[in-house]
């Protein structure tokens, strides 16, 4: 039955539902692979563990979505990943060299649990994923990847920061979409970063990163990141938008979550008329709240644009004297106080609006449980993915 067999398919699945470390299945794979061909070794960081990790949960919820017998959205995902991967300087040779491996692996792996049904739909899917791939990278004609130089590099907080980059060639991009990005301190590392404004058409773009504990990419963007800097950016992905004719918008922002919403609203810009949008824009500390005085320019001369800051804390720790002062002129003065799912939703549950949750997973998915516990459909709300 080999694609149609529902419970083949989940036991292929259940393979990959546990990455924990070198020792995990996904790590034996991964081992093998070099092992096969020592040259895959180059495309990756010395640390896999965040590779094993997007590896086991991409594959997990592939054969998920092929079990339910749901195949347009792991299709076009993988699409989307083939194409993406032109970047790493992935040939049709690893892709063949990786078909085998798994197939080799998950054989081994399953052992009494490899039966004929298991079999046909290891063979079947293998060439499903690997051909999807392969045939979406052969077929893209754009570039694998943007280059570009840091021009610009503002500290606007202990743990933010703002970079603005000229890139060699223009990257087309929709307002809300997402990149990768490899910086020159951390090589081989990709970091998701979304555009701050709309794609230009002279290649300028920013970015807004906080330092996340543990990120090495993000630490070293904020803290290391210098004018001269080459960075490299991959082609644009997520489908984050607002529909002008499909009424009023919340859009909800945890610190640099604020990135993709500014896109949105810089490119709403270009219009006279547009529904109403009101965003909640939250930090630790109202220092934090680093883009308020963009975000008053842009209210005062597009009444459509409503902004409520929101702070966990009333007052600035002593070191916010060290970064710049970003209280706003007379309009965005006015603050709440507290964590930014209660805030949003003492105003109602929102469900006459489109949704847009941008920020940390934790504040995303608490920002949206409160929203349809408030009861704001879930096909109205729009965030990113979030990994498990």
């Amino acid at each position: 039955m080999g694609l149609d067999d529902r419970d083949a398919l989940q036991v292929l699945r259940d393979a990959f539902a546990v990455a924990d470390g070198a020792e995990s299945f996904v790590g034996r794979v991964f081992t093998r692979w070099f092992g096969t061909n020592p040259a895959a070794r180059d495309l990756f960081p010395v640390d896999l563990a965040g590779t094993r990790t997007a590896f086991a949960q991409a594959l997990t919820w592939v054969y998920g979505e092929f079990a339910a017998q749901r195949a347009q959205e792991p299709i076009s995902f993988l699409a989307q990943l083939g194409r993406d991967h032109r970047k790493y300087g992935v040939t049709q040779h690893y892709y063949d060299t990786m078909s085998q491996v798994l197939y080799a692996a998950l054989r081994d792996e399953l052992a009494d649990g490899w039966t004929a049904a298991v079999e046909d739909a290891a063979r079947e899917s293998l060439n499903l994923i690997i051909g999807v791939m392969g045939g979406a990278a052969d077929a893209e004609e754009g570039p694998a990847w943007w280059d570009g130089t840091v021009v610009e590099h503002l500290r606007v907080s202990r743990d933010l920061a703002v970079v603005r980059m000229q890139l060699d060639r223009p990257l087309p991009y929709y307002p809300g979409q997402y990149v990768k990005v490899e910086v020159p301190q951390c090589l081989r590392s990709w970091r998701y970063l979304s555009p701050s404004i709309p794609a230009d058409e002279t290649g300028a773009i920013e970015f807004h990163v906080r330092a996340v504990s543990g990120g090495l990419v993000s630490t070293a963007i904020v803290n290391e990141t210098q004018p001269g800097d080459r960075w490299r950016l991959s082609s644009p992905h997520g489908g984050l938008h607002v529909d002008r004719d499909a009424g009023d918008v919340l859009m909800v922002a945890g610190s640099t979550g604020l990135a993709p919403l500014r896109a949105i609203i810089m490119d709403l810009t270009r219009w006279g008329v547009n529904p109403r949008v009101h965003l909640f824009f939250g930090g630790r500390y109202p220092c934090e709240l680093y883009d308020l005085p963009t975000l008053w320019q842009v209210a005062a001369h597009n009444p459509w644009l409503s902004v409520t800051p929101v702070a966990e804390y009333s007052g600035d720790p002593e070191w916010a004297a060290e970064y710049p002062d970003v209280t706003p002129p007379r309009g965005l003065h006015l603050r709440q106080t507290g964590q930014l799912p209660d805030v949003v939703t003492r105003y109602g549950s929102w469900g006459d609006r489109q949704i847009l949750i941008c920020g940390g997973p934790e504040m995303t998915r608490a920002t949206r449980a409160a929203l349809i516990a408030k009861g704001a459909p879930p096909q109205r709300i729009q965030h990113d993915p979030l990994s498990e």
